[in-house]
């Protein structure tokens, strides 16, 4: 396949997964453990017949604790999106890049270069649009807002704690034991809350099998496959239009509508994480 419409489809694949959590009449906990259930059941097969499954322990603990991570940052994004429009809380969610480049520089001191912290200031001012600056003086802010920055933070920790992993192993296996510890996880929580699993009716089971096969097994199978294949920057860039997308679903699908701060604050957050994924040119001298 085409590495470049492989990153089309990926894109628009998860860019259904806030409808869906929006349409499914249970609890985010519950929407996050079918997502891996569905997808993980799925897999299964492959990589049985394929026997693909071995790897070596350091791996194993790696990809198994990723999928804890992945399981909680799901879950609080869930929560978010049930709160607050899916537009506002996708876009929020996609700050990671930003926190993967502070975190690498205060845990690793890895310098980002002068772009990133333009890029990242930048963002900041769009996330203080979003808010609302009245809301910031009186300490009013909005906790599906928050939680969808805790779910940003989340996947930040996510990829630094798996980024090497993909160098060494295939893919497939690695979402197979990142999701089986995610599921497993979230199913234990699920019980811990006393959630309900199985009386949903059949247009909420629909959304929540078609987050597993459609958002989490298809989206990130072509979007990894992409990755493989072409410029990793510019994967991340184009990422960023799953916010657009989502917005446009939720439109016509959710008929979500945005305030006037909402646009502005969206489009300065867009740009500035775009920024973030930008090089300085090098300047050769003669």
């Amino acid at each position: 396949m085409n590495p470049k419409l492989s990153l089309a489809i990926g894109i628009v694949c998860i860019s259904f997964s806030p409808i869906f959590v929006k349409l499914a009449d249970a609890s985010p906990v519950i929407c996050a453990f079918y997502r891996i259930f569905f997808a993980w059941i799925f897999l299964l097969p492959y990589c049985l017949y394929k026997k693909n499954l071995k790897m070596e322990r350091k791996d194993l603990i790696l990809a198994m604790v990723g999928g804890l991570v992945f399981a909680s940052d799901i879950a609080v994004w869930n929560l978010s999106i049930k709160l607050i429009s899916a537009t506002v809380s996708t876009l929020v969610a996609n700050l990671a890049p930003v926190w993967v480049g502070l975190l690498s520089y205060l845990l690793f001191r890895k310098k980002s270069g002068w772009l990133f912290w333009v890029g990242t200031c930048i963002a900041i001012v769009g996330m203080l649009v979003l808010v609302g600056a009245s809301n910031l003086i009186h300490l009013q802010l909005n906790i599906g807002i928050l939680y969808a920055v805790a779910s940003s933070l989340l996947y930040a920790i996510y990829i630094l704690t798996t980024k090497d992993i993909l160098k060494r192993i295939n893919t497939l296996p690695f979402m197979f034991y990142n999701m089986l510890a995610a599921g497993v996880f979230l199913l234990i929580i699920s019980l811990v809350l006393g959630d309900d699993l199985f009386h949903y009716n059949l247009k909420t089971w629909g959304s929540l099998a078609a987050m597993g096969i459609i958002c989490q097994l298809t989206g990130w199978i072509t979007i990894n496959y992409a990755i493989s294949h072409l410029e990793s920057t510019k994967v991340a860039i184009t990422l960023l239009s799953q916010t657009v997308v989502t917005c446009l679903l939720a439109v016509f699908i959710l008929s979500e509508s945005l305030a006037l701060k909402e646009i502005i604050g969206s489009v300065i957050v867009l740009a500035g994480i775009a920024i973030t994924f930008l090089k300085p040119k090098q300047i050769n001298n003669y």
